[in-house]
């Protein structure tokens, strides 16, 4: 059913696209002018599926000398300037095209939502207004699925986990609700099961409120060890509920039972607890919710309906908002600065720097009690209705009108009719979606579905990645060559051999220094890098060389800048700010910046980090620098390999052939289409 209704979906759409069936010269025209204009247009479309966009920029403009104002070539051409990151000359190509009845719908779709992004900017997104997108119920037909969702725990992969009460389960559900995995704990199975956390180390923290315990599993969720017992004192607890870990994994849990918190160390051993009466504090009467954001401990009472502020150490520190507040706060998640809060029928976010409350969603009139409402990695919020027993999607209400922003990035026709895609799925502000399967994409030739369509991966499941270590020449950072030298060799040890590691140098003309398996540079030496140190080091050309090889790299790729944090006067003369971030997006390169001196970095190097997925770090920090590899590896890609089998004539490889692609996850979706040649023959 969702194949055929996104069928139609996407016949519906193609109705207003204009057409581009047949051979090129068919669409030009027969002149000799046609010609010229066909054999440059071809050259550009497989120089842009090869990574090289200028390349193609220029054959596309050669395309349109001879045949000007041709909406193909005009779309093309703002294809390659996107992926160039200069998305102000792709919008006035794309806008041109769509001037001459060209594109239709989709066209302007992509038009607005690179515009909002260009106003937006930054990938980072504040919370905001959410309405439902979807919902997985608890009986599929006459089949259960699970009973009475408490809690909710995101995976980086789309996933994520619930914790059913009733029928004491984990569960592992993907992006579309299908159950992948059932966990019931210790042999005696789980009692009672209310809260699950993640550990840096990836192994999960399950609370059991009528086992008076708190269960270690690894990360797949098999068991592993137990700690707590029933009990009022020191390491004991009477009905644990919701927890939080904070910057040393110490583990904090609401004791409902004896109206308290109680803390633990990593390994399950009882430190302290806090929450009776005590100076300006009341004392708790029924903790519920608890979260950490920067060591500064919030817990929320279900019997006053207010949220309370604590050090680390359990010293009361003032109401973070007044009772009475809230009917019946629950379990809380954090998203940045903010407390996302359940509270009966409705979902609140509270931002901790100034106590400001916000409602962010709710589930409607029906009898409902969100027990939990967590951020996912796609940028929703899933929320537990313990009462209705349903597990609701909330998306941003702009992500449901807008869709999903659905590009075809590549394709592969060498061994046609054999054809493979890469295709990138996104939400409107630039996140990636990941955890679709093959049920969420449809592959149509001339709006019919492909033969033969097959889900050959997703990218966010790769582990390996592809690394440029950027490094400063300037003369700041010659000072910090013992620095330089410790930040290199750490990043080789914990690539492990794996993947390729560039080393490029950020000199006044940059230069390449390296290229290959990083196992041979584990012997870093500063002075062996042939690049003169220099004042006028031109970091924006730079960032273009090292993210130029990127480009057809594996698909987790970043380049990592090693600097003292200094600019100099020639950093950004040829290109700017949001034309090197853009660049970077729309490829997707994160940008990760290691400092070799203490401090801040200067502003713009910031941006590029900040507006891009990236970090800064300091190369002495007391975990070291082989975290770093971990980011890469984990962040999020919204890369997909889709192959078909085409049906259509090639004229012995000289007709430009189309595809169409639809993404759709729940009542969201995305649509993308283009065209390629199959091998002269």
């Amino acid at each position: 059913m969702k194949k055929f209704q996104a069928l139609c979906v996407a016949l519906f759409l193609g109705c207003f696209v204009y057409s581009q069936t047949g051979s090129v010269s068919s669409i030009f025209g027969t002149s000799g002018e046609a010609g010229m204009a066909e054999q440059e247009f071809r050259r550009g479309v497989q120089s842009f599926y090869r990574g090289s966009f200028n390349d193609s920029i220029i054959l596309f403009e050669r395309a349109l000398s001879y045949m000007p104002d041709t909406p193909l070539i005009l779309d093309w051409l703002g294809n390659a300037y996107f992926r160039s990151g200069l998305e102000g000359i792709a919008i006035a190509q794309w806008e041109a095209a769509a001037a001459r009845g060209y594109g239709g719908l989709l066209l302007q779709n992509k038009l607005d939502t690179v515009r909002a992004r260009r106003i937006t900017g930054s990938l980072r997104q504040e919370l905001g207004r959410y309405t439902e997108a979807g919902a997985f119920p608890a009986m599929n037909g006459a089949i259960p699925v699970f009973n009475q969702p408490v809690s909710l725990l995101s995976n980086q992969d789309g996933t994520f986990w619930a914790i059913c009460y009733t029928s004491n389960e984990l569960l592992r559900i993907d992006v579309n609700g299908t159950v992948l995995d059932r966990r019931r704990g210790p042999v005696n199975g789980f009692d009672r099961p209310m809260d699950i956390l993640r550990r840096r180390d990836g192994s999960l923290l399950v609370t059991e409120y009528f086992g008076d315990r708190i269960s270690v599993l690894d990360s797949r969720g098999e068991y592993v060890s137990s700690f707590g017992k029933k009990g009022r004192g020191l390491g004991e607890v009477i009905g644990p509920q919701y927890g939080a870990l904070d910057s040393s994994e110490n583990f904090f849990v609401t004791d409902f039972g004896n109206a308290r918190v109680a803390v633990f160390d990593r390994d399950g051993a009882g430190l302290f607890t806090f929450g009776g009466q005590r100076g300006a504090f009341p004392g708790f009467k029924a903790p519920t919710g608890i979260a950490i954001i920067s060591d500064m401990v919030y817990v929320a009472d279900a019997a006053t309906g207010g949220i309370y502020r604590f050090d680390q150490f359990g010293n009361y520190t003032g109401p973070l908002v007044p009772e009475g507040t809230f009917v019946r706060p629950e379990a809380m998640r954090t998203a940045g600065n903010y407390l996302i809060i359940p509270d009966t029928n409705r979902i609140f976010t509270v931002d901790v720097s100034n106590g400001a409350v916000f409602e962010s969603g709710r589930t409607g009139s029906a009898p409902s009690r969100v027990t939990c409402a967590a951020p996912d990695a796609n940028g929703n919020i899933l929320a537990a209705d313990f009462r209705g027993n349903e597990i609701f999607v909330f998306s941003p209400m702009d992500e449901l009108v807008g869709g999903l922003f659905v590009q075809i990035e590549r394709v592969v026709s060498e061994n046609f009719p054999q054809v493979t895609l890469e295709v990138s799925v996104e939400n409107r502000r630039r996140e990636p979606v990941v955890g679709l399967q093959g049920v969420n994409f449809l592959i149509t030739e001339e709006k019919r579905p492909a033969a033969n369509q097959q889900f050959a991966g997703a990218a966010n499941l790769n582990d390996l990645c592809d690394i440029t270590v950027l490094i400063d020449r300037s003369r700041e950072t010659l000072a910090y060559r013992s620095a330089l030298e410790a930040a290199v060799t750490e990043i080789v040890s914990a690539m492990n051999g794996r993947g390729t590691l560039r080393v490029v140098s950020a000199g006044e003309t940059p230069f390449t220094e390296f290229a290959g398996n990083p196992g041979v540079v584990r012997d870093f030496s500063a002075p062996a890098l042939k690049t003169p140190v220099t004042s006028r080091a031109a970091l924006d050309l730079a960032v273009r060389l090292a993210a130029n090889d990127l480009v057809n790299g594996e698909k987790k790729r970043a380049i990592v800048y090693l600097t003292a944090g200094g600019l100099s006067p020639s950093a950004f003369t040829r290109y700017g700010l949001t034309d090197l971030t853009a660049y970077l997006n729309n490829n997707h390169i994160g940008f990760y910046t290691v400092m070799l001196a203490q401090g801040a970095p200067a502003e713009e190097i910031s941006y590029i980090s900040g507006h891009t997925e990236g970090r800064t770090y300091y190369v002495y920090r007391p975990e070291g620098l082989s975290s770093l590899v971990t980011d890469i590896l984990n962040a999020p890609r919204g890369l997909y390999r889709l192959t078909y089998t085409s049906s259509l004539p090639t004229d012995f490889g000289r007709s430009f052939l189309p595809v169409e692609v639809e993404a759709y996850l729940l009542n969201r979706s995305g649509r993308d289409e283009t065209g390629y040649y199959a091998p002269l023959q």
